[in-house]
């Protein structure tokens, strides 16, 4: 039976929304002058406040859902990933951060200009654009999914595009006018809402279970059918499981590259710092916070699978799980939050999912905006005699409209997407980033490591990334006749494939401009 949002409910997200617009107002600057004021705060950031900002900005509703799911359905190994996030921070943290520091430069994007042009900057750009634009439109999904299912009691289309556009608004409001500023403040009350939630579903959950913590984990370790649920490394070699050791240290690692040196988003916050040394320990910091928030989440899962399936560790009975709400596919901890979670901490895990989508939107909002004004829309200008600071900054605010309408549409078509491809929601929230990541990656291994390459064969590339993904999705492969191995590639080993064709291709003809210039 199905718990009704009650007034307690309402009033904790009252008084959340409350939290926003008061921290929104002390937060906000008073003035923003340029736009390195508006997109980089100035370059006044401290390392722990990037830090909590980078933590905010990747850990998103998909964790917040997907997280406990994983955990019920398998083990702690997607904490093994924590090994190719440090070695994706390391490599970041050594060859990327330096050189954009040393260039002066706004987005990570600019450094194809002074490689090959700014063509290639545009084109960059305009892949990041499209794929942050896809994989935000995913996680507003994924939160759309629980808040519509938790407050309304319904969900379908129409549940969704009312609270995909309700979380759209409330990010829009909070960068629209203090820009990267802003959002890193509000990303600090987002991150203390949203472990805080957890932390509260985690005890009493606990609490619920009358097994003591030794009889938990001899029962975890011991599963029925020789499972140990304890698991923190899968050393499988089957290419279909996206968190075995071989995928970590190969496409994990490649991903973590991508969204720390390559996605706006991440590397925003890392270029707010004062200096490469600041920016590189606040990523460090983030990695390493990274670990313990991932494991409360994964926690709560193994938790709900003594809950709801051993009851040897419930006292002989357990309670009954559903696969659907509403005719919804639904994961077991919103399951676990619709049926078992008492008036008021229901109401505080809704605004732990909102938080996570908050904290994730705006920053997306915010670091897409200053691709498409930095990238696109100042060079254009400045070739036609050029405009005032100020004037980048409204367009900044404008641009962050345009792209939060299409990260609105992306969330609508994800509804559709994720049901075709019925994929758990952490795998489809990572499996969307990859279709940007695999040609930013291949372009910059041949920009930095290399003196090869050209405009158009950096373009070339990019397109070529973006389509042997597109290639090597399940259903696509199937139908084009790709042998069962690559049909059913987990998507680590898919952004192996698809960065390694883009380097290829992008490195093909030799660079002359290179000739002169040392970037190895």
């Amino acid at each position: 039976m199905n718990l009704a949002f009650t007034f307690l409910d309402w009033v904790v997200i009252a008084a959340y929304v409350l939290v926003l617009f008061a921290g929104g107002w002390l937060f906000m600057p008073r003035q923003t002058e340029s736009t390195r004021d508006y997109f980089l705060a100035g370059n006044t950031v401290p390392a722990w406040l990037a830090a909590v900002s980078v933590l905010s900005a990747t850990q998103s509703a998909a964790t917040f859902l997907g997280g406990p799911d994983y955990g019920y359905n398998g083990d702690y190994s997607y904490l093994s990933t924590s090994i190719g996030s440090l070695l994706g921070a390391v490599i970041v943290a050594k060859v990327l951060i330096p050189r954009f520091y040393r260039s002066g430069l706004t987005t990570a994007y600019e450094l194809l200009t002074q490689r090959y042009s700014v063509r290639a900057t545009r084109w960059a750009g305009g892949m990041f654009l499209g794929g942050r634009v896809l994989a935000g439109g995913a996680r507003v999904y994924l939160a759309a999914i629980a808040v519509s299912m938790v407050t309304t009691g319904a969900v379908g289309p129409g549940s969704i595009v009312m609270a995909a556009a309700a979380l759209m608004i409330a990010s829009f409001l909070f960068t629209f006018v203090g820009g990267l500023k802003s959002v890193l403040w509000n990303d600090l009350v987002q991150f203390v809402i949203y472990l805080g939630a957890a932390m509260a579903v985690l005890i009493f959950l606990r609490h619920s279970i009358p097994a003591s913590n030794a009889q938990l984990i001899e029962g975890l370790a011991h599963a029925p059918g020789g499972v140990n649920k304890l698991r923190l490394f899968d050393f499988s070699m089957d290419l279909s499981k996206p968190f075995s050791m071989l995928a970590v240290v190969t496409g994990v690692t490649l991903l973590y590259v991508g969204n720390f040196g390559l996605d706006q988003d991440t590397t925003q916050r890392l270029l707010a710092c004062p200096d490469a040394r600041t920016g590189s320990r606040g990523l460090y910091l983030s990695v390493l916070a990274a670990v313990p928030v991932v494991a409360v989440f994964i926690t709560i899962g193994l938790l709900l699978y003594v809950f709801y399936d051993r009851p040897d560790l419930m006292g002989g009975s357990t309670a009954a799980t559903a696969k659907e709400f509403a005719g919804e596919r639904v994961s077991v901890f919103m399951h676990y939050i619709l049926t078992q979670v008492p008036s008021g901490l229901r109401g505080l895990v809704t605004i732990g999912v909102v938080a996570a989508a908050v904290a994730t939107t705006n920053s997306a909002l915010n670091a897409m905006s200053s691709v498409a004004v930095q990238d696109f829309y100042r060079p254009w200008r400045e070739q036609r005699g050029g405009s005032s600071e100020d004037h980048y900054v409204r367009a900044g605010r404008i641009g962050m409209g345009l792209v939060g309408l299409a990260m609105f549409g992306t969330a609508i078509l994800s509804y559709y997407w994720q049901h075709h491809s019925r994929m758990g929601l952490l795998e489809f929230a990572l499996q969307v980033m990859v279709f940007s990541y695999a040609g930013l990656l291949g372009v910059y291994l041949t920009a930095i490591f290399t003196r090869r390459g050209s405009t158009n064969s950096v373009i070339a590339g990019l397109l070529g990334g973006f389509f042997v993904i597109l290639l090597l999705q399940p259903g696509i492969a199937r139908v084009i006749g790709l042998p069962p191995t690559l049909a059913t590639l987990a998507f680590p080993f898919q952004l192996c494939i698809g960065t390694l064709a883009t380097f290829l291709i992008s490195a093909a003809p030799a660079d002359r401009k290179a000739a002169d210039m040392s970037f190895a």
